[in-house]
């Protein structure tokens, strides 16, 4: 949501002391200006929101006439970027000891150690629900452009007039006693209460609650169909590499990043069939992309670790001084060690195509460009089914036992990548024509997914890998 929000300008008044905020979300930048879950707003003395601080504690924070009204910041810090939170406030002012008066659940569980914990007076009026004059807002700064939430938004829910359980929200799963996401069932939404599901595409604001309380969506909000039930995979914020990714932390971008590194998915893999596509948006020499065993090396002196430079990394390489689409794995410190032509070269706004194969007797990492695949020889004129993979050692062998798609760059280069991991979109720009799909997956590529690989998430991992 890097530039986008929700807001509903309320109209009838509800509780002023009772209310329950339920949020799925999904960060994608840590360590960022004060990002907004949700808030409601009179003005800059009379509000109340939920957000992220810029050392990455959650802060609950209320004002009345200018004054604080409660306020918690937790101890804990949430620097996730791979999975999905559940995050859930609920606040009675009316409750006779000050700390049940606002309770913190994240999964499912209660906060209870926090470095700021002041606790609203009683029966005090939250500013939130307050009708005429109060405005919604969802993921952006009350009443600023900026400090937006950039991430995954999920069934975003708010009930007027309850402090409620976690457990009207989310449930703990029988086998693996993971917290999930559990549908509400009959509850009193409350004058202005919502419940955002975002299921259409072309109305994300929609309230399914039955309150008919719709927001309006500003700025560029697109739809993802990676849930709290399907995440999908996207760079780790939380590796070695500090370069810029956004949409979603699916493109990558080294500008000012230190150089000779690479950043993984937050997802490995030790089996299964994988595939998964790539546009270059901008070209910049020694861009590369493949798989690596390891997720967050560290650089030594003598050892640049370069995407390729290990014996458990596997990549290809633009170089607009020779060597492009050479293959690059353990290589050393340089990718002009490359071993020389495995595929075509390729130019800005192609679509490279990788399909990893862990199942099979030989693993194999296979890539193509434009729907063709590569022939290990230097061209990329074959069908699938012909094509020739780089071997690769099987995961148990390698040092932790898996493996991670993988976008890197030697030396400073400024290539940007945009990676579709089943989302149906290169950035912010959808496939020109979906490919097939592999059955039971509900990924979008824009070539044919080849039979029997799937799409890189965590319904696949769990049905396939």
């Amino acid at each position: 949501m890097a530039n986008s929000y929700l807001s509903r300008s309320e109209s009838s008044a509800g509780s002023s002391t009772k209310g329950t905020l339920s949020a799925w979300i999904k960060r994608s930048k840590i360590t960022s200006d004060y990002p907004r879950i949700f808030s409601s707003y009179i003005d800059n003395s009379n509000h109340w929101k939920v957000y992220f601080d810029n050392t990455d504690r959650l802060n609950i924070y209320g004002e009345t006439g200018g004054s604080l009204n409660g306020q918690l910041v937790t101890t804990r810090k949430f620097k996730d970027t791979d999975a999905f939170y559940h995050i859930q406030v609920a606040v009675d002012s009316t409750q006779g000891s000050s700390s049940d008066r606002i309770k913190v659940y994240v999964n499912g569980v209660q906060e209870t150690a926090f470095d700021t914990a002041s606790y609203p007076s009683s029966s005090a009026n939250m500013k939130f629900n307050g009708g005429s004059g109060n405005t919604d807002v969802i993921g952006k700064k009350e009443g600023a452009s900026s400090d937006y939430f950039d991430g995954y938004l999920s069934h975003i829910s708010w009930v007027d007039g309850a402090a409620l359980a976690p457990t009207s929200f989310g449930e703990a799963d029988s086998t693996t006693g993971q917290w999930k996401f559990k549908s509400p069932t009959g509850l009193t939404w409350g004058t202005n209460g919502f419940h955002l599901k975002f299921e259409s595409s072309g109305a994300l604001g929609t309230d399914s609650s039955g309150e008919s309380n719709t927001f309006t969506v500003n700025g560029n909000l697109k739809q993802s169909i990676s849930t709290p039930s399907n995440v999908l995979a996207a760079f780790s914020r939380s590796s070695w590499w500090d370069g810029t990714a956004t949409n979603g932390n699916t493109t990558t971008n080294p500008s000012g990043a230190t150089a000779y590194r690479y950043v993984t998915t937050g997802i490995g893999v030790d089996k299964g069939k994988w595939y998964w596509e790539m546009k270059i948006s901008t070209l910049g020499n020694y861009t590369l992309m493949g798989i690596t065993s390891q997720p967050s090396y560290i650089q030594s002196a003598s050892q640049h670790n370069i995407l390729g430079s290990r014996a458990y990394d596997y990549s290809v390489v633009y170089n607009d001084a020779g060597g492009n689409g050479h293959k690059y794995n353990n290589a050393g410190t340089s990718p002009t060690n490359t071993p020389g032509a495995y595929m075509a070269g390729f130019s800005a706004n192609d679509i490279l195509t990788f399909a990893l194969d862990l199942d099979s007797a030989t693993k194999k990492l296979y890539i193509g460009v434009g729907g063709q695949w590569a022939n290990g020889s230097g061209s990329t004129n074959q069908t699938f089914g012909n094509t020739t993979g780089i071997t690769i050692t099987a995961p148990a062998s390698t040092d932790t036992g898996s493996y991670f798609p993988a976008s890197g760059e030697y030396g400073g280069a400024d290539g940007i990548c945009e990676f579709n991991f089943g989302e149906g979109r290169f950035g912010t720009t959808a496939v020109a024509s979906a490919g097939t799909k592999s059955t039971g997956d509900d990924s979008i590529w824009e070539y044919d997914c080849p039979t029997g690989y799937y799409g890189l998430n965590t319904k696949n991992l769990n049905t396939y890998g």
